[in-house]
């Protein structure tokens, strides 16, 4: 169902409220997205992060639901924590080299797994170059395309193994840094496995009314892959090769949101924010492009590829209280919205935490 109102749902708040009191109970309920009916108030004891519903958003929204304050940034520094897991762990993982450049960094245990593909990876110990252990290609492999087409053979192997899931036959480029030279392009469910920076772009559509501004917020596919039922960006997704940023937005939107090129055109690049991440042998580092697009009032969103199950226009305001008070939204969205919240003055310089919230907002390496 799309709707472009924001219905409130019921105000039933005391068991999450109570336990939200104290400080060291906040992370606790932070982790803990709720399922319930509208009727009934969220708990911590029935949990998943993508089995809830739009009447749960509405009523943890509300400005009176739990005795804090939008001064209190403890919520958004969780949400970043979040995408920044693993630092720790850097040292299990070894560079990946391609003509003296580092473009990205590969687990030693999956590194063990490329051995059996000799044709196609190397390893060394040591190049004089300082960079000690490391996997880089056959010398034998020579041009873009023959590099794209040997690694793709193996991507497809390892997927077969289930040791890359989820493949999906997206190519992403491999560069040291965005606009370089690409050395050859990659599967996209590959790219964590083997540490390259990913780019993205994340598109903030809002509306203004008597003064006030609203994010269209849409809620993933149960069925998604990655993240279903949580929610997401008006409009969102990965660069793949061979196109760029503004010209990705526009297809997105069309896709995602049935938005018109008329009126996405006009939508404005306003920075980007970075993360860094380590899951087990994934290592993401992503750059995600911001833009914000003004929307005319009557604009309802559709979608047309079936990734997503509704849209709702939220005050500013009450997703700030989502994002500040649970996991509702895909992690990586937070940090886009965080962005928007100090570019439109909903986080003050007077707030305690500012220029480190706003630091951390660019964790990864944004190049």
């Amino acid at each position: 169902m799309v709707c472009n109102t924001y219905h409130v749902a019921h105000k039933i708040r005391q068991p999450l409220a109570s336990l939200y009191k104290s400080k060291a109970s906040r992370s606790f309920i932070a982790s803990f997205p709720a399922r319930t009916g509208s009727s009934r108030p969220l708990s911590a004891a029935t949990v998943s992060c993508s089995s809830f519903t739009w009447d749960d958003v509405a009523q943890v929204s509300q400005p009176d639901y739990l005795p804090d304050d939008s001064s209190d940034l403890h919520g958004y520094f969780q949400k970043i924590k979040i995408c920044n897991r693993g630092s720790q762990k850097q040292s299990d993982f070894i560079p990946f080299i391609i003509e003296d450049q580092i473009v990205g960094y590969v687990h030693n245990c999956f590194a063990n797994q490329l051995r059996k593909f000799q044709d196609v990876f190397v390893h060394s110990e040591n190049n004089g170059g300082g960079y000690g252990s490391y996997v880089t290609l056959n010398s034998k492999l020579r041009t873009t395309e023959e590099r794209t087409r040997a690694v793709g053979e193996v991507i497809k192997c390892l997927g077969e193994e289930e040791l890359i899931p989820g493949i999906r036959n997206e190519l992403y480029p491999v560069s040291s840094s965005f606009g370089a030279p690409i050395f050859f392009s990659l599967e996209r469910a590959a790219a964590p496995y083997f540490g390259i920076k990913a780019y993205g772009v994340h598109m903030n559509g809002y509306v203004e009314r008597n003064g006030k501004k609203f994010l269209w917020i849409g809620k993933r596919s149960e069925v998604k892959p990655t993240y279903p039922g949580m929610l997401d960006h008006l409009v969102a997704g990965g660069l793949p090769h061979g196109i760029a940023c503004g010209e990705n937005l526009i297809k997105e939107c069309e896709e995602e949101a049935g938005i018109p090129r008329s009126l996405s055109s006009r939508a404005v690049p306003v920075g980007a924010v970075s993360y860094m991440d380590i899951d087990g042998y994934r290592y993401k580092r992503d750059v995600l492009f911001c833009y914000d697009l003004k929307l005319p009032e009557d604009f309802v969103p559709k979608n047309q590829d079936g990734e997503v199950e509704g849209f709702r226009l939220i005050p500013v305001t009450q997703a700030a209280n989502v994002i500040r008070r649970m996991e509702f939204f895909k992690p990586n969205c937070s940090l886009v919205i965080i962005d928007f919240l100090f570019r439109h003055g909903y986080i003050c310089p007077e707030y305690y935490g500012y220029l480190d919230l706003l630091q951390s907002l660019r964790s990864g390496d944004c190049s």
